[in-house]
């Protein structure tokens, strides 16, 4: 018997009614417990809290990190019969999606996302067990309709997606602009102009909203000669979306001073504030930072998402024997755990997964970080003031003293934070903090160049996890082919891949990727049936689709070196990084580089991203 208890919540998005679907408790806590999520006391614990806020159960075990809105969704759609999709918003087509109004979509939290060749038109719901809105669709589309469940943010995100062209919508703002020439503007900007209505305030909301919708990560507003270029950081590239006219620069640059509580008369230094704003059905933290140059003042504005819940380890992309190494280290009372790669490689992701997944009521979690980029509820976040005299080591000395259990350092700069941290380990706290080196194995050298002695290195240090982020691949934006053999060789000159014995272990890898549902959400999917076929079969993108159209979304490459007992002696004797590296890896370490091919070979990203990201030039 399907399982399809619900009830309604009435909110009102735009104007409109929308109904929310949630999901019976009992189905809840079934769900939970059917898949080893939770046990009795903590089910206790969760229905206590139930009482005390008065909250929907899903809401509070998702707020929890217990289970995600994405696993909750699928598995009431495996509960209830109901296939599971997850929409990519920016890859909707409009036409399509128009077939329903704006307003009957939001009113039901649908959203039409595909139409087959046999016509049949594919919804995606939050609550496929809405009759009325089945009926009212099916007068609207016909009956040829094949029905999804989504979760509700993703159907939000969906809804957005209505708004019309950005640069269409700027152009009309822009139309009824009155600013003041370049000339004029210099020496003065007038308060109408900064108005919450004004045109000014319309396009900085108009240029957030439009990043936000193409899932930017960084806007860069930038003075030119004769204009203002808007630039995004999507998937970690720039691209230029916009131009707008020079005149607007001064009162752009003023209105997000206004937003972030900076001054808006100092024009000759750096500044950096920081503020919030609600777009479609999240909340954002903009994270500003003005600098003069030479045409004027360039802004940045990172953009930090409030709204969306801690991804797992999985998620991110670790697994296997990484995976094992890892939470091997977690388990651990005391130690230090070291994340290190470039900026941009996702190391303050992957501690906001871990801090995350480990707070809990019983645990003290505290915080120094430069800047604080995820707000965790619960866990005491310090921000580094060095005007104030807030070092990462006097803040570190500072958290020392409050009863910590668990300690994060944003990152070890110095040897005097370095030395605190490795003491904090040595007095039983498991701290985690991130480097800037190239690999794992760099990472150890690093910290004898900081002063600390070789035999607190090893009696501290539980692993160091290097990381890189390469871009994702679409599957509808890539097609299967056989490579010839030049290209073979070149990829296995790359990839180290020189004799059998090597081949026949990248052949495991991937075998263990397929078990390990590495490859689920990738385009691969068949196992090879000999190792010879590890690359019979590579994926390229199709020449019908541009490259950026072929990628949405990020996925991290990974490195796992867990300080086993010869590596602990390999330290104490003061082993070079190659050594420490060529030892690790006979112990089973898979190396950033090896993780990207069998992550390419599954389809999940490119061989070239892959290279990219890790080759050194």
């Amino acid at each position: 018997m399907l399982i399809t208890s619900y009830y309604l919540l009435v909110s009102v998005t735009e104007g409109q009614y929308t109904k929310r679907m949630r999901i019976n408790d009992a189905l809840v806590l079934d769900l939970l417990r059917t898949n080893r999520k939770v046990n009795e006391e903590q089910i206790k614990t969760l229905l206590d809290q139930q009482r005390s806020e008065k909250k929907p159960l899903q809401d509070i075990v998702i707020t929890s990190n217990l289970i995600t809105e994405k696993e909750l969704t699928q598995e009431y759609a495996e509960r209830t019969e109901v296939p599971f999709v997850e929409i990519v918003p920016k890859d909707l087509r409009k036409d399509i999606l128009k077939l329903i109004p704006e307003h009957i979509a939001r009113q039901y939290n649908v959203v039409l996302f595909d139409v087959r060749e046999d016509g049949s038109k594919l919804l995606a719901m939050e609550d496929p067990d809405d009759v009325q809105a089945l009926n009212f669709l099916q007068k609207q589309l016909g009956t040829n309709i094949r029905v999804y469940v989504a979760t509700r943010s993703n159907i939000l995100a969906a809804l957005d997606q209505y708004r019309g062209n950005i640069s269409s919508e700027l152009t009309q703002v822009i139309e009824t602009d009155t600013t003041p020439t370049v000339a004029e503007a210099e020496e003065e900007v007038k308060a109408e102009d900064l108005a919450e209505d004004s045109p000014i305030a319309q396009t900085v909301n108009l240029i957030i909203q439009d990043a936000v919708k193409q899932g930017a990560s960084d806007i860069h507003i930038e003075p030119r000669e004769g204009n203002v270029s808007i630039r995004y950081r999507i998937d970690g590239q720039l691209r230029e979306t916009n131009k707008l006219p020079k005149k607007l620069m001064l009162s752009l640059v003023s209105r997000i001073k206004i937003l972030s509580n900076l001054k808006i008369d100092e024009r000759r230094a750096p500044q950096d504030g920081r503020f919030k704003i609600d777009v479609g059905s999240g909340q954002y933290a903009l994270r500003v930072s003005t600098l003069p140059i030479a045409e004027g003042e360039k802004v940045v504005m990172r953009i930090l998402d409030e709204s969306s819940k801690a991804s797992t380890l999985e998620e991110l992309g670790v697994w296997g024997s990484s995976l094992e190494r890892l939470e091997q280290a977690l388990t651990r009372p005391h130690g230090m755990i070291l994340f290190t790669g470039p900026t941009g490689s996702g190391k303050s992701t992957s501690l906001f997964s871990i801090l995350s997944r480990l707070n809990q009521p019983s645990v003290n979690i505290s915080t120094v970080e430069d800047p604080i980029e995820y707000k965790i509820p619960g866990v005491n976040q310090v921000q580094v003031n060095p005007v104030a005299g807030m070092t990462f080591a006097n803040g570190l000395r500072a958290l020392l003293r409050q009863d910590p259990n668990i300690i994060m350092v944003g990152e070890i700069r110095d040897s005097e934070t370095a030395n605190l941290a490795v003491q904090a380990a040595l007095t039983g706290h498991l701290v985690f903090s991130t480097l800037h080196t190239n690999n794992a194995a760099t990472c150890l050298p690093r910290l004898l160049d900081m002063g600390i002695e070789p035999f607190l290195i090893a009696s501290t240090v539980r692993a160091v996890v290097a990381q890189r982020l390469v871009r994702k691949l679409v599957p509808e934006g890539v097609e299967p082919y056989k490579p010839d053999e030049a290209t073979t060789k070149r990829i296995q000159t790359a990839f180290g891949i020189n004799d059998a014995a090597a081949m026949m272990h990248i052949h495991k890898l991937e075998v263990q990727a397929i078990s390990s549902r590495v490859g689920v959400s990738g385009t691969g999917g068949q196992e090879p049936s000999t190792t010879e076929q590890s690359f019979e079969r590579l994926w390229r993108l199709k020449s019908d689709s541009g490259s950026s159209s072929s990628f949405h979304g990020r996925l991290g490459i990974y490195e796992v070196l867990a300080t086993s007992p010869e590596i602990q002696k390999m330290i104490v004797a003061g082993s070079t990084s190659e050594l420490l590296q060529e030892q690790a890896v006979k112990e089973g370490m898979i190396t950033m580089q090896t993780d990207g091919l069998i992550k390419s070979l599954r389809g999940q990203t490119t061989l070239e991203e892959v290279m990219r990201v890790t080759i050194e030039r």
